[in-house]
């Protein structure tokens, strides 16, 4: 079944596109038979290596059926996967994302030694005692005590930034940036902004400059800090 896998030539290099309706050892021998073809043109002509995008439509692949794909491929010395595309996605992708996109409200005592990770933006009312770890994946907006380690962005986003008083942290993290803080540090009041600058070293502002210093954030919440 030859139509279970055709080749389509992309502005980036080659796909392939999978028939999510096809049954799957169809697939498989339609993948193989397309692979052999190309494999025998190209090796008369000007042999090379080729990377492949695999397009799967509305069927989600598996970890198993993905492996069988990269097994068919590993016959072709020439051919290899780049990625493995769907239109759909897991559960956990979906919550994932839904998480990415939410604000979480925590208000909670973070202990020495502990580490808490949350996914999207973060409204800090709690505790951060010294030797604690807070690592979210978007902004932080500190109301509460900070005296351990606050990290924006996890792991490695510096376009986040950290909103609020941290003067009493041991370390503000964005991405992959940081600074030790000690005690006579004045950057930092209630109403700093941390992020990274153009230089990808971490800055400090204000609140009242946030239109200045992340526009798109600025409008994406509608330019309510307007000082």
């Amino acid at each position: 079944m030859q139509d279970a896998a055709v080749l389509k030539g992309t502005n980036d290099g080659y796909e392939i596109i999978l028939d999510d309706e096809a049954d799957l050892g169809d697939i498989y021998a339609s993948l193989k038979e397309l692979l052999e073809n190309l494999r025998d043109q190209t090796t008369a002509t000007h042999p090379q290596p080729i990377s492949f995008d695999i397009q799967t439509g509305m069927r989600l692949w598996s970890a198993g059926n993905r492996s069988e794909i990269e097994k068919i491929f590993s016959n072709f010395q020439l051919f290899s996967v780049h990625k493995i595309i769907s239109d759909v996605i897991t559960k956990e992708e979906s919550t994932r994302i839904l998480e990415q996109e939410s604000v979480h409200i925590i208000d909670r005592i973070i202990r020495n030694g502990q580490e808490v990770h949350v996914q999207g933006d973060v409204l800090f009312l709690g505790n951060i005692h010294e030797g604690g770890k807070l690592f979210v994946g978007g902004n932080i907006y500190v109301l509460g005590n900070v005296h351990g380690v606050i990290q924006a962005g996890y792991p490695d986003l510096e376009d986040k930034m950290i909103i609020g008083d941290v003067h009493n942290a041991q370390q503000v993290r964005i991405g992959e940036q940081y600074e030790i803080l000690d005690d006579t540090n004045q950057k930092i009041t209630e109403n700093s902004v941390i992020y990274v600058n153009d230089l990808h070293v971490l800055d400090y502002g204000k609140v009242e400059d946030l239109k200045q210093i992340n526009p798109k954030f600025f409008n994406r919440i509608g330019g309510v800090m307007n000082g």
